[in-house]
């Protein structure tokens, strides 16, 4: 039975990973910051475990991986991030705002990854996935919300580096944009159901082939521009 860890699981995208994993059959490890407040996610039928883990504590993250010592992780799915200051511009940033977001959106997932990084090298299929963002495309810039995308940008160079490192060991490193799903972050009017983007995903991560290690996907198989 294979195994996947999702960061951030307890609503949203999150959940709904959990929840279609879980639905076929795979081990779950599913993480969030306060366990016994996650009771959508605690409801989800199958092999589901609940591990406390909040990526902005450089302690809950090392405390999670040794309490996985030993375990193998086929996918880790670094999913955990947060919007930060909608809108921001250059003129009106809010730097602790800004500080606060990278610390999420780009310190979280790269210590989640590193400290679990022998998990994943131990398994069969040996993948790690971070959902970011086509705001974070310098190639599709369309300016704006300059905290969120530069925080999804930094982010993108950051698995791109980590995919040249860990290439030798088999490990295929990706970034994903999940489309703009109807999430508490995305809205209630966004195009893209959680449902739709969580499949999309994880139909692009059971294709995979070492030849996609440091690429960037949209959830329904399409290249994105770095």
């Amino acid at each position: 039975m294979p195994t996947v860890l999702i960061t951030g699981a307890n609503r949203g995208i999150g959940l709904e990973l959990t929840r279609q994993y879980a639905a076929d059959g795979w081990r779950v490890l599913a993480t969030c910051r306060y366990p016994n407040k996650a009771t959508d996610l605690a409801a989800i039928k199958g092999d589901v475990e609940i591990h406390r883990l909040d990526v902005d504590d450089a302690p809950s993250i090392g405390a999670l991986a040794a309490s996985l010592e030993g375990q193998s992780i086929d996918v880790l799915f670094n999913n955990a991030g947060v919007i930060g200051k909608r809108g921001a511009s250059i003129a009106d940033i809010d730097y602790a705002v800004w500080a606060q977001t990278m610390t999420t959106n780009l310190f979280g997932p790269v210590r989640v990854a590193w400290a679990l990084r022998d998990n994943v090298m131990a398994s069969t299929l040996k993948v790690m996935a971070f959902t970011s963002s086509k705001m974070g495309s310098i190639g599709e810039n369309t300016g704006g919300n300059v905290i969120y995308r530069s925080s999804k940008t930094a982010l993108n160079m950051a698995v791109s580096c980590l995919a040249q490192e860990l290439e030798s060991k088999g490990v295929t490193a990706i970034v994903f944009h999940p489309g703009h799903v109807r999430t508490d972050m995305g809205g209630p009017t966004a195009p893209v159901s959680a449902t739709d983007s969580a499949a999309g995903m994880r139909k692009v991560v059971a294709g995979l082939v070492p030849g996609d290690n440091g690429t960037f996907w949209n959830y329904d198989g399409a290249p994105l521009p770095w």
